[in-house]
């Protein structure tokens, strides 16, 4: 017996002891990596608390590997990849006057000067509200493709109309369209478990699995890291962006108790088309490793342009480039405001620079309005967002929560001259995990249509109070406290 108590309490010390040097281990990787002191603590005391699992959960979620293959091939392509794209782009630039800088004036060019990607012009947008509208849109232009058909989403959700999108692309593969879809492999996963990958198969659609996720993989690449671009090209005369995946609201989470999502896309057409498709080439190259760029030149010639004359540059951000750049055009966004700025987001988790950014533009005058959904379908996330709430309303900032369901529109509109729009929310996971696309636009009838869309959320919303908020209850309070802590992990 004696033996067997010194052997048990060797076995423990020596646990202790690894313990305590895996720690310091990971806890000097965690201070040397230099992210924001909220983060590292917030990494810090997951790691002191859970023994163990928190070095784990460190190690498995705590850095951005995306794996050193799709990296490289990522490096190597960017520069002809963004090479193309300016020579594509180049009879369709906007004009450029020094003499009369405007208020997009400095964000076009931080976006050209961190992506390297062009404002075009000569593009012809619509937005797009209705979800069976959108569908049944989408549906005619993959009827009328003679070339090829370009999918990439987050969700592809089995059910509804959505099917019959899925349809439309066999009958187009079987007239010999090159039809390529690209679907996140946890947003898509049970579309991966359906029939459709199989008589997509059969059809001869390319169907691939975006950053696939398992317990093999840990190994290779952060398993958090997802595609949640939303993004569609047919041939070279229309392209897709937007806030809404492949998804019928009539069925899609319906058990989630938050009501029908609602969503925007945006059809575009023009000269951003052929660079709507280089970024699903690049991305298609990216996973795959097979290049589908031919002739760029010559599909930007076949691209119409269009009297409306819109301005649009896309911005594609992901954790394969310097990770902090959707977050500081944004946040740059916000400082270049100088009248209004109305905002929605269904997931709004801000960081220190971002908060700072709203609470200033409210200081200095700008009508400062959010809208976000009453219901969310992350209990996590909601707690979290409105631990913001009292300090933003407390400066002047209006907070809207949407009535009629999960608002999932992702639009930053300034002083109704420019609008960015597409899939990034406002939380970190957004800003330095998704591989994410946004559409920077202005001298559009867009903005005004934005806008009007924006007023009818706010008609279908309740103004939160600055009193009444401070008479929540405790345990809501408590909760908000808790999350808004660990937001940084968020």
């Amino acid at each position: 017996m004696d033996k067997w108590d010194s052997f048990t309490n060797f076995i423990t010390l020596l646990l202790v002891f690894l313990h305590a040097v895996i720690i310091i281990l990971v806890s000097f990787r965690v201070i040397t990596k230099r992210r924001s002191a909220s983060i590292s603590l917030a990494w810090l005391s997951v790691i002191y608390t859970l023994p163990f699992a928190g070095v784990v959960i460190y190690l498995i979620f705590g850095e951005l590997y995306l794996g050193k293959k799709r990296v490289q091939r990522a490096e190597s392509m960017f520069y002809p990849f963004t090479q193309q794209i300016n020579q594509c782009a180049a009879p369709y630039l906007v004009p450029y006057d020094e003499n009369h800088r405007s208020l997009v004036t400095s964000l076009r060019e931080l976006i050209y000067g961190r992506f390297k990607m062009p404002a075009v012009t000569g593009n012809q947008l619509m937005l797009l509200t209705s979800p069976h509208g959108i569908l049944e849109q989408i549906i005619a232009d993959i009827n009328a493709a003679s070339q090829v058909v370009y999918l990439e989403f987050y969700i592809w959700a089995v059910g509804g109309k959505a099917d019959e999108v899925a349809v439309a692309l066999i009958n187009a593969a079987k007239r010999g369209i090159d039809c390529r879809v690209m679907l996140d492999s946890v947003g898509s996963s049970a579309f991966f478990k359906s029939h459709w990958p199989l008589q997509f198969k059969r059809a001869g659609i390319h169907l691939i699995e975006v950053l696939p996720v398992g317990p093999m993989r840990i190994f290779f690449h952060r398993q958090d890291l997802r595609m949640h671009r939303k993004l569609i090209a047919i041939d070279s005369h229309v392209g897709y962006t937007g806030s809404m995946n492949l998804v019928d609201p009539h069925v899609f989470k319906q058990d989630a108790g938050v009501g029908e999502w609602v969503d925007i896309m945006i059809r575009m057409q023009g000269p951003i088309i052929p660079i709507t498709a280089s970024l699903l080439e690049f991305d298609w190259e990216m996973e795959t490793g097979e290049s589908l760029v031919k002739n760029m030149l010559v599909k930007c010639k076949e691209s119409p342009v269009f009297d409306e004359n819109s301005h649009v540059q896309m911005i594609p951000s992901g954790p394969y480039v310097d990770d902090d750049n959707i977050h500081q055009v944004l946040v740059s966004a916000i400082y270049s405001a100088q009248k209004s700025l109305i905002l929605t987001t269904p997931y709004f988790v801000p960081d220190e620079a971002l908060q700072a950014a709203l609470k200033t533009a409210s200081a200095r005058g700008v009508k400062v309005q959010i809208i976000l959904p009453a219901k969310n379908d992350s209990r996590m996330v909601d707690y979290a967002c409105k631990g913001f709430f009292e300090e933003l309303l407390a400066c002047g900032v209006e907070i809207y929560q949407y009535q009629n369901g999960l608002l999932h529109t992702k639009s930053i509109l300034v002083d109704n001259e420019l609008c960015l729009v597409g899939t990034v929310n406002l939380d970190k996971r957004s800003f330095w995990l998704n591989f994410e696309v946004t559409l920077l636009i202005d001298q559009s009838p867009f903005i005004a249509e934005l806008y009007q869309l924006q007023l009818s959320y706010i008609a279908h919303s309740h103004k939160v109070c600055l009193t009444q908020w401070q008479q929540r209850g405790r345990i809501q309070r408590f909760l908000e406290s808790v999350f808004y802590l660990f937001n940084p992990l968020l």
